[in-house]
């Protein structure tokens, strides 16, 4: 039901969208500091939203697939509060975010859709916070694991998942071959 609700949401504001953005992997759409000038929505590829930790590591606050709203919170900020990667050759449509508050002022229904995919978001930020305060690698791989399906994605992007659940690459592959 929420994914539904999120395609609806996702489907209004790319009516609203001016501009296509197309990114090559490994760019960056925003950097943390930069002001909030538009809402973006991913219609290919995959977007991560990561900030940089003083251990040189990357935490990922979100991943954002085709139909996602990138970094929501951002209606509601001046700046960007991370960094916007494209993890893969990415296409995003950017709504301006004057159009998009404006629209979300007049427009109760997208309002409330908008408030009921962020109150999604906030069900899915407490299931990484508990996979996050978990102590050992075993225990955040098995808390993820159990989050997604049990699924882990293609072995290329394995260093991903790693840097969801904050360990280094190298303890999430070690992880992963103790399991085997």
């Amino acid at each position: 039901m929420i994914a539904i609700m999120s395609e609806l949401l996702f489907g209004q504001f790319l009516e609203l969208a001016e501009r296509e953005q197309s990114l090559p992997a490994g760019s960056v759409l925003f950097r943390m500091d930069d002001p909030v000038l538009s809402l973006f929505l991913v219609t290919a590829g995959e977007l991560r939203l990561v900030r940089a930790l003083p251990e040189g590591f990357q935490l990922t606050l979100q991943r954002a697939s085709a139909a996602s709203i990138l970094a929501e919170a951002s209606l509601f900020a001046d700046r960007y509060h991370c960094d916007a990667l494209a993890v893969e050759e990415s296409t995003v449509r950017a709504v301006p975010i004057t159009r998009a508050k404006a629209v979300l002022e007049n427009d109760r229904a997208l309002a409330s859709a908008l408030l009921r995919h962020l109150a999604g978001e906030v069900h899915r930020t407490r299931a990484r916070a508990e996979i996050l305060s978990l102590k050992s690698v075993a225990a955040r791989v098995s808390a993820w694991k159990a989050c997604n399906g049990g699924v882990l994605p293609p072995k290329g992007r394995w260093h991903h998942v790693a840097s969801e659940i904050a360990v280094t690459p190298e303890a999430f592959y070690r992880e992963l071959a103790r399991r085997r």
